[in-house]
């Protein structure tokens, strides 16, 4: 068979599975069978398969079911709540105050949960409300939650990250901390966007005054071995207003710091591999929640939301992290399956080979690869994308990397890039609809594609900035080596 109808074959057989209402990975499941039984040899081919499901249990699978558990901790114990609270109460007078909590609060809860649609529905669901109430505008008050949601894709631990860099065989680590820079500079991005537009046109998000005239600091003093106060008092004197400001972000900001200190910092300096240091955050995400449980009744601040942090929370953090990760077990195992069929079709080769003889240069290469990918993010899940596009892209920059040039890290950041503009463009982005579904008001579709447009010009920028000056998402991975 021509390579290229065993590639119409196999990738069409996956668009009319999912065209049909068929779960990802039962359409790959589609695929590979057929795939595995015509070009790896019959039965042989099928028996093949197994194997490969053995190989996705044991190849990468750790460290994404760790950091998906570190996240779910911190999701299901409440703390997101506190920390959003926390940035609330911290960032004071300063335009479209309310939009800059969501994308301060978002860029924090992005480096510990690893979670685009948990980033959104958290926000959207604990700040959108008032922000509507106190007369921000929906474009401004949208737009920032959606956009923010979307970094979780790149600043570590992303679980997205783990996903392509196991799937593609790479370094994880490398891919982790290459996020870092590119995350932080969209979230400058967009915070210097919110506080510009703003400040020109301030009946977008109408400024006010928090109220601290009620404010009061809760104290007490000593507990018992059940963890019950013995003694309190509530203080009411000086200095109440900026310890009502400074004291959340000790208590509630700090600890969760240490989280992301913990992964980055023994992955940067060696000391743990990615799959220990999952371990180590998951240990430190517990630590911080049982921090939280043992200390709640020493301080409480007023305003502050809370949150239970019981046994029955961790119990349900455990359980959600089991059904996503036994998602991505089969996720992985059908995109092994997926491109060892391909390979042995020949489609791959024939593909590459198509595209080497178009004597394109690395910068045509790489834009070509980025359009295929903002194409098919206008359709398709970021899962899918990956699982369609990777045995082409990623086997196409190892094998032509000696004529291109091409970073596989680089290219990899610039994946997620695209993905994480993918998730904001229509019609059927995902963020625009967890967006719609969580508004506290009836907001057509289109108003919501709106909202995002500044945001998509923004990640296109810095897109574009990366594939120009490549070292900004190398440089500092090539330090560990």
């Amino acid at each position: 068979m021509e390579w290229y109808l065993a590639l119409i074959l196999l990738l069409g057989t996956v668009c009319l599975a999912m065209f049909l209402g068929l779960p990802v990975a039962l359409a790959f499941f589609t695929a590979n069978v057929i795939g595995t039984f015509i070009f790896i040899g019959g039965d042989i081919g099928l028996v093949f398969m197994p194997m490969e499901f053995h190989n996705a249990i044991t190849f990468g699978l750790a460290p994404i079911a760790l950091f998906l558990l570190m996240g779910e901790i911190l999701l299901q114990t409440g703390v997101a709540f506190k920390a959003i609270g926390a940035i609330d109460r911290l960032i004071s007078r300063v335009p479209g105050r309310l939009s800059v909590v969501s994308i301060v609060g978002g860029t924090v809860f992005s480096s510990l949960s690893g979670s685009t649609i948990a980033n959104t529905a958290i926000l959207g669901s604990v700040l959108l409300p008032d922000m509507i109430k106190r007369g921000y505008q929906p474009s401004i008050a949208m737009g920032p939650i959606m956009a923010v949601g979307g970094i979780a894709m790149l600043i570590p631990p992303s679980a997205l990250a783990v996903l392509l860099a196991s799937i593609a065989e790479q370094s994880v680590a490398q891919l982790l901390i290459a996020g870092i820079i590119p995350g932080f500079l969209m979230a400058m991005l967009f915070f210097a966007y919110v506080i510009i537009r703003c400040t020109i046109n301030p009946s977008l998000a109408p400024s006010y005054a928090p109220d601290e005239s009620a404010l009061e600091l809760p104290i007490t003093v000593a507990l018992n071995r059940k963890g019950r106060a013995l003694a309190s008092w509530t203080y009411r004197g000086p200095g109440l207003k900026l310890l009502n400001r400074i004291l959340p972000f000790v208590l509630y900001i700090l600890p969760l710091f240490i989280i992301f200190i913990v992964v980055v910092g023994s992955i940067f300096f060696k000391i743990a591999a990615p799959t220990e240091a999952a371990a180590l955050g998951s240990l430190a995400a517990f630590g911080a929640c049982y921090f939280f449980r043992l200390f709640k009744n020493v301080i409480t601040i007023t305003g502050i939301d809370g949150a239970d942090f019981t046994w029955r929370a961790i119990a349900k953090a455990l359980m959600e992290t089991a059904k996503v990760n036994t998602m991505i077990l089969f996720i992985i195992a059908g995109s092994l399956v997926f491109a060892q069929a391909l390979t042995n079709s020949g489609a791959t080769d024939g593909l590459l080979t198509a595209i080497a003889a178009l004597e394109l240069t690395r910068l045509q290469v790489v834009i070509m690869m980025m359009l295929v990918l903002l194409f098919l993010g206008a359709f398709m899940d970021q899962v899918s994308m990956l699982l369609l596009t990777l045995p082409f892209f990623l086997l196409g920059a190892q094998s032509l990397q000696v004529v291109f040039e091409i970073d596989v890290v680089w290219l990899m950041v610039l994946m997620l890039i695209t993905m994480e503009i993918s998730l904001l463009t229509p019609p059927f982005g995902l963020l625009l609809y967890v967006m719609k579904g969580i508004a506290p008001f009836d907001v057509p579709i289109g108003h919501v594609i709106r909202s995002a447009m500044p945001f998509i010009l923004i990640e296109l920028f810095v897109l574009a900035l990366l594939i120009a000056m490549p070292e900004v998402a190398v440089w500092l991975p090539s330090k560990i080596g």
